[in-house]
Formats: C-alpha cells, sequence, structure tokens
C-alpha cells in the first residue's frame, strides 16, 4: 500500500529554502501581499461548469474586483 499522507493542520510560510508553521495572520498577510505584487494580467480564474449559476457568478465578481482581471474561464462550453 502507499504512503500516508496526513493534512496540514496549521499554515505554513516559506523562509528562504524551508518552511515553518506560523500564524494564520501572517500567512494570510503574506498570501495577500503575494497577489498585490502580482500583475493582473497574469492573474485568472477558472470555475467549474458543475458549480451553480451563483458560484459562477461569485468567482467572476472575485476576479474582476478583488483579483483585477477579466481571466476567467470555465468548462461550461464543453
Amino acid at each position: 500500500m502507499g504512503k500516508r499522507y496526513e493534512r496540514l493542520t496549521t499554515p505554513m510560510v516559506r523562509d528562504g529554502d524551508s518552511l515553518r508553521v506560523a500564524t494564520w495572520d501572517e500567512a494570510l498577510t503574506r498570501a495577500a501581499a503575494g497577489f498585490l505584487r502580482t500583475d493582473a494580467a497574469a492573474t485568472g480564474v477558472f470555475s467549474c461548469s458543475k458549480a451553480t449559476n451563483e458560484m459562477n457568478y461569485i468567482a467572476q465578481k472575485f476576479a474582476r474586483t478583488v483579483l483585477h482581471t477579466n481571466n476567467l474561464d470555465s468548462c461550461n462550453r464543453t
């Protein structure tokens, strides 16, 4: 049988080449800072065709208002 993996229960952040345990506030602050450094043209959102119309609407609102990108796609067309 294969190797068993366990889920992480605390956030981790990268310091140099290693990961260390961090608080949720630190991890979310670092994630937000990373999104702010990213060019909007380089980001996008992929939405699922099995999601409801309401969830797809929220995904596109998030992409446009929070990430400032119009790069939104889904597999609805197949």
